[in-house]
C-alpha cells in the first residue's frame, strides 16, 4: 500500500485536482484507492459522491469529520486491499502540523501555481517540510507539481526557473486547463473523461505516475540494510 500526500498550505494551489485525478486515474488501473479528505471545504468529498455508481469505485474518508484523536492515523477504517491511499490535506496547514501528516507518506507531492504570492508560499511550504518535516531530498519522497501552467508566459517561466532552484524534482507540469473543470464537475478524472476533451492533457501525468513507482530512497535503504544483516548472520 502507498500513501501518496498532497499537500500545500496555499488555498488554490490545486491539491483537490492533483488528488482525484490520481484517485480516478488508480482506481480505473484497479487498484482500490482511498481518498482521505483532511479539508473541511470537503471539495474531495463532494467530488467521490458526485461519481456515478458505474465508474470504478473510490473509496472516501472524511477525516475532517471525525474525532481529533483518528486524525492521527492514515490507517483509519481503510478497506481490505486498499492499493493505494492518497491524502487531501486542507489549506492554512501549520508547519507544526507537517511532520504528523508526512511521517507514514511515500510521496509526498506540492502543487504550486505560476504566481509570485503563490511562488513565495511554496517556497516558505518547502523550507518547513525539509526543516520541520525533516523530509530529505535524497529519499526522493518530495516532488513539485508545476500547476496551470501556460506556455510562453513570463508568469509561469518565472515559476519554472524558481522551481529549479529548489533542489526538489519537477514531478509534472500541468497546463491551464478546462479539461480539469470539467471532470470535476462530473465526479470524473481526466481518464475517464471522453479522450476528444482530454487527450492533450494526459500525456502530462505520465512522468508522475512513473515518479510515484519509484521506489522511495528510504525504503530502498532500508532493504538494502535489512539484506546486509541477513547476510552478516550466515
Amino acid at each position: 500500500m502507498q500513501r501518496i500526500v498532497v499537500l500545500n498550505p496555499k488555498g488554490g494551489s490545486g491539491k483537490t485536482t492533483v488528488a482525484t485525478n490520481l484517485a480516478s486515474h488508480f482506481a480505473l488501473q484497479g487498484e482500490h484507492p482511498v481518498l482521505m479528505d483532511y479539508d473541511v471545504q470537503g471539495s474531495s468529498s463532494h467530488w467521490v459522491r458526485k461519481r456515478d455508481e458505474t465508474l470504478p469505485a473510490v473509496q472516501l474518508i472524511t477525516v475532517y469529520e471525525r474525532a481529533a484523536l483518528t486524525r492521527r492515523s492514515f490507517d483509519l477504517q481503510l478497506p481490505r486491499h486498499t492499493g493505494r491511499v492518497i491524502i487531501d490535506t486542507p489549506a492554512a496547514l501549520e508547519a507544526q502540523d507537517m511532520p504528523e501528516l508526512t511521517r507514514s507518506a511515500d510521496k509526498i507531492l506540492v502543487p504550486v501555481l505560476p504566481s509570485d504570492i503563490d511562488i513565495h508560499a511554496c517556497s516558505r511550504c518547502i523550507q518547513n517540510l525539509l526543516l520541520v518535516a525533516k523530509i530529505r531530498r535524497r529519499e526522493n519522497r518530495l516532488g513539485i507539481i508545476a500547476n496551470r501552467v501556460r506556455r510562453h508566459t513570463l508568469s509561469s517561466q518565472s515559476l519554472l526557473r524558481f522551481l529549479d532552484t529548489l533542489g526538489v524534482p519537477i514531478v509534472a507540469t500541468l497546463r491551464d486547463s478546462q479539461s480539469y473543470v470539467r471532470a470535476a464537475e462530473l465526479g470524473l478524472g481526466l481518464d475517464e473523461m471522453n479522450p476528444r476533451h482530454s487527450a492533450d492533457d494526459l500525456g502530462h501525468w505520465e512522468s508522475l505516475y512513473e515518479w510515484l513507482d519509484a521506489p522511495a530512497e528510504r525504503a530502498s535503504a532500508a532493504r538494502r540494510s535489512e539484506s546486509a544483516a541477513q547476510l552478516r548472520s550466515r
